[in-house]
């Protein structure tokens, strides 16, 4: 290795590569073209002197000279984000960068915290992926980012997970459904009725799923569906009864056309929480992003 000359822009491409197992969406998320990322995967080849992906049936796989140097790249990425962040602490808080990645409902919510606080530091560049719960946890498992916001934190990594604010869990129907205009609704009622659900995996699919065995209510699942948006058209379009986050519904657009049920137990109160890799040494910029998180809390509690 000491007499192959590599760059840094060559690593990186190779790791996205490998780690997305597709040169366009590699070019996609490096924001060039995917000519320019194979060339740069080809001149890091040359270097090694051996093959670092073969192509089968249109798929590419990492040989082994590839799979021990995607090691390596994610030794070096880990390196070089310690050392970034190490700058950043020497700079204080005049310039550095935030990642964060949020699950779909948290993009309701989160984005009105950090308007201010990018004015209150304009000089932090902030990154914020929204992703759906599997992915999300993909990227910490990868610690891809520097904090995330989720709402069921994971019991099989090993993490930190910090109660943020409540996120209030209700029964909605459509405003002309025959339960709208019940002022008390009892659990089991829940039954005899049909659910729009996000898909299996979302942290409001498996808090529902586990209440519903809890309370040995049978959960009667008539269609999945991949946002919020979606289930609030089909809500209003009288398909089903969803349950989900006040947060999504009072962002979203046309609620009026469905109403909040008084069902026993609901609002189901569980919390969002800001959750971070355990032992990850986490630079100024994140420690203040999360104290400014606590002090402004209100900001995030739905209107």
């Amino acid at each position: 290795m000491a007499g192959m000359r590599v760059t840094l822009g060559q690593l990186k491409a190779f790791e996205t590569v490998a780690r997305l197992g597709s040169f366009s969406a590699a070019a996609d998320e490096l924001f060039i073209t995917q000519p320019a990322v194979s060339k740069k995967v080809r001149m890091l080849q040359e270097e090694v002197g051996m093959p670092l992906f073969e192509h089968v049936s249109k798929r590419i796989y990492l040989t082994d000279a590839g799979e021990l140097l995607r090691r390596v790249c994610n030794e070096w990425l880990s390196t070089w984000s310690n050392f970034e962040q190490s700058i950043a602490d020497l700079q204080g808080l005049k310039m550095g960068r935030l990642t964060i990645a949020v699950v779909t409902t948290g993009k309701y919510f989160v984005p009105r915290v950090l308007g201010p606080f990018c004015t209150a530091y304009p000089g932090i560049d902030v990154a914020m992926e929204v992703v759906n719960r599997d992915r999300l946890l993909e990227r910490l498992a990868r610690n891809e980012d520097d904090l995330y916001i989720m709402g069921v934190p994971p019991d099989d990594l090993d993490i930190d997970s910090d109660p943020l604010i409540v996120n209030p869990l209700i029964v909605v129907a459509p405003s002309t459904h025959p339960l709208a205009s019940r002022r008390r609704i009892r659990f089991e009622e829940l039954a005899d009725q049909k659910f729009l659900m996000r898909e299996k995996g979302s942290g409001t699919r498996i808090t529902v799923e586990r209440l519903f065995s809890d309370r040995q209510v049978p959960l009667n699942v008539q269609m999945e569906l991949g946002s919020n948006e979606a289930i609030k058209q089909a809500v209003a379009g009288g398909l089903g009864l969803a349950i989900m986050s006040r947060h999504a519904l009072n962002t979203l657009t046309g609620s009026d056309h469905i109403v909040e049920l008084n069902v026993q137990g609901f609002p189901l109160n569980r919390h969002w929480y800001v959750v971070t890799s355990r032992g990850k040494q986490l630079s100024v910029v994140a420690n203040t992003f999360i104290r400014y998180l606590h002090d402004h809390v209100k900001l995030l509690e739905p209107e």
